[in-house]
């Protein structure tokens, strides 16, 4: 019974956002245009927002990690009522560097003679998301892409503490370039993308293979990501709180990955922190106007562009951090994200 109310929701909301004025929408939101630091916050998002807080939502950090995996999860549900069609979707067991991993690999509806691969790490602060929780951002590449995507269960925190998820990472990226092939895709052109915590480990893995040799990404998709856990920037203290990800929701999810104050410093940790960017795989940086982590993410785009490596860095101004995730309820979100699969999607050679 909940799973048919949280999809009648999902598709009554969806309908609403996709149907009314932007007038209609901020009536229903309760309040005029929010802008903050020259952006304004699109109508569709502040509706959403509006309604997380009609449902009380708590913010992770008030929960622990077992009481946060179970709430992303609900909330993973109830946006995933309308999701991109794809062939099929293919359970797997890859190697790791612990153990085997879990993964799926989503297969696009089209048919090519050979296509590119995406490595995808979902997001969740290293300590919640999984396969079910990022099943809609992983639908929606393969499909606007045309590319296969293999998204990877790496360990969480705080039960596996860095660089647990980089190692896991770093095995899974290097599994698909080599098995590209085999599973019938262009083993030339594998990517790694990942939102947030994800878009940290896409990072991490353009840096650990582009040092160690051998095969790395084609390109990477870094959408909206950590790349800084030791210092805080300005949208910090700009968007706190009252846009999904909080400021405390982010200490709270650095305080179960990290093993030490010191270890923040690692530049697989903290990319923004290495000392040379040189060299790295094209990069394609997206950010959400009201998002703490906004700064951190342009900053690394800045630094990889001072560096040598082509970047492109595409802000949101209206969105909000999750936006990959709310492709089926927001047309807001589903523009952004549109965007930059064509974007990525040129890197690819398609």
């Amino acid at each position: 019974m909940l799973e048919r109310l949280t999809a009648s929701l999902a598709w009554i909301v969806a309908t609403l956002l996709d149907t009314l004025p932007p007038g209609a929408l901020r009536f229903l939101s309760g309040s005029g245009p929010i802008r903050r630091d020259g952006n304004e916050l699109e109508p569709d998002i502040q509706l959403i927002l509006k309604l997380a807080t009609l449902q009380g939502h708590r913010t992770l950090d008030t929960m622990t990690p077992k009481e946060a995996r179970a709430d992303i999860r609900r909330t993973a549900a109830i946006a995933s009522g309308l999701v991109a069609p794809v062939a099929r979707v293919e359970h797997l067991e890859i190697p790791g560097p612990a153990g085997p991993l879990k993964a799926r690999l989503y297969v696009p509806t089209t048919e090519r003679r050979t296509r590119p691969l995406i490595v995808y790490y979902h997001g969740g602060g290293w300590v919640v998301g999984d396969l079910d929780t990022h099943d809609g951002v992983c639908r929606f590449l393969a499909h606007e892409v045309d590319a296969g995507v293999v998204s990877i269960d790496y360990r969480l925190a705080p039960e596996h503490k860095f660089p647990a998820a980089v190692d896991d990472a770093v095995a899974a990226f290097r599994w698909a370039a080599r098995e590209a092939t085999a599973l019938g895709y262009d083993a030339s052109r594998v990517a790694v993308a990942g939102d947030s915590a994800g878009g940290n480990l896409s990072a991490a893995v353009s840096l650990v293979t582009t040092r160690e040799g051998g095969p790395r990404p084609m390109v990477q998709l870094l959408i909206y990501p950590v790349t800084d856990l030791a210092n805080r920037a300005a949208s910090y203290r700009l968007f706190a709180e009252g846009f999904f990800l909080t400021a405390a929701e982010m200490d709270w999810y650095i305080g179960h990955y990290l093993p030490s104050h010191d270890a923040a410093h690692d530049p697989r940790a903290s990319p923004l922190l290495a000392s040379d960017l040189s060299g790295l795989p094209p990069a394609l940086v997206l950010t959400a106007g009201f998002d703490p982590l906004r700064d951190e993410g342009e900053d690394y785009a800045r630094r990889l562009e001072a560096a040598g490596v082509r970047t492109w860095l595409r802000r949101f101004p209206g969105q909000v951090h999750g936006f990959c995730n709310m492709t089926s309820l927001s047309p807001s979100a589903r523009a952004a994200m549109l965007e930059a699969a064509r974007k990525l999607a040129d890197e690819l050679h398609i």
